[in-house]
């Protein structure tokens, strides 16, 4: 039977999360098609900037990612703590970011119900929302049905845009952090859509570099929400953030980048990035992980001891690629 996307989510294991969302039969989301000579290429900031918006709605942060030609990925951090202290008014306040508030939670708000039991519901009602907000589920529901109503639109067409539900991949530990990161990070270089990650544009690594997500400097920031920081050494006095330095990942992903080039493949440079070292990674093993991660693993990454305990909390018996993260964990 096929479970829920909340019933693959286990925050107790881990608050990352990696998601995909492709377009029905792998038609156009952003970019130009050659078939058409239409060009869809203005879309891939809709993605962003919902994205930027959603971020400051939910308890939702974003470690990094990528919007491709018929799809996108996202890396997402669920920053439970950041609701804790929210009354239920800025619960309400959030919530009509996106949706209406009932009519009964209006009420409410204006301290027009009388009754307990009215009251009781209307904050059961609020109880719910606060969950909501920090639920991937619901965080991508709000932003593909969002892009599916304006895509359609604008093509002057019905029906769904979406293949499907999101794909979505638990990353138990920092090793499986990073390296989805780089993958995704590389998405357009290995698509030969850039030359290097200083000009992919449209990933986390170029707003990283660049502070912005594109070359327009014309485009009006939408938000001021900036991706989930690489914090360092600084990690005990700053729990929340990525546990490296920001120079040390753009030097791994700008020498990946480098080698997985259609006319540099296999050219593994003597000079590996220190960070591989810190990762336990020798030069071949990173290669075929940041070619490979989004393909050869499915549903979790991470150690076989952190495997099993997210199987047993998700009601899995048993985890896609398990043989493989054995040779890589060991």
């Amino acid at each position: 039977m096929t479970q829920s996307r909340d019933s693959l989510i286990s925050l107790s294991d881990t608050p990352y999360y990696h998601c995909i969302s492709r377009c029905v039969r792998r038609a156009f989301l952003c970019g130009n098609d050659k078939y058409t000579g239409q060009s869809f290429e203005h879309r891939r900031q809709w993605v962003i900037d919902r994205v930027k918006y959603l971020t400051d709605v939910f308890s939702i942060e974003v470690c990094a990612y990528a919007i491709m030609s018929n799809h996108y990925h996202l890396v997402l951090f669920v920053n439970e703590d950041a609701l804790a202290d929210c009354s239920d008014s800025d619960i309400c306040e959030r919530w009509n970011k996106i949706y209406s508030i009932s009519p009964l939670v209006l009420r409410w708000q204006k301290g027009e119900l009388n009754s307990d039991i009215q009251k009781e519901e209307a904050l059961n009602i609020i109880a719910e929302w606060r969950l909501r907000l920090s639920s991937i589920s619901w965080f991508m529901r709000c932003l593909n049905e969002f892009i599916a109503v304006k895509a359609n639109k604008e093509d002057k067409c019905k029906g769904r845009f979406w293949e499907g539900r999101f794909k979505s991949q638990a990353l138990l530990d920092e090793k499986a952090l990073l390296t989805c990161m780089a993958y995704v990070d590389l998405n357009p270089i290995r698509a030969n859509m850039s030359a290097s990650v200083d000009e992919s544009e449209y990933t986390s690594v170029f707003e990283r570099i660049h502070n912005k997500s594109h070359y327009d400097d014309t485009q009006e920031k939408k938000s001021s929400k900036s991706l989930v920081k690489f914090i360092g050494a600084e990690h005990q006095d700053q729990p929340q953030g990525i546990h490296f330095t920001l120079i040390d990942y753009l030097e791994l992903v700008d020498w990946t980048g480098r080698i997985i080039r259609e006319d540099k493949r296999g050219a593994i440079s003597v000079q590996a990035p220190a960070l591989l070292s810190i990762l336990g990674l020798d030069s071949a093993t990173w290669i075929s992980l940041a070619n490979d991660f989004g393909k050869e693993y499915h549903g979790a990454v991470g150690s076989l001891e952190e495997l099993a305990l997210f199987a047993e909390h998700t009601g899995k018996q048993w985890v896609s690629g398990k043989n493989k993260l054995r040779r890589i964990y060991q």
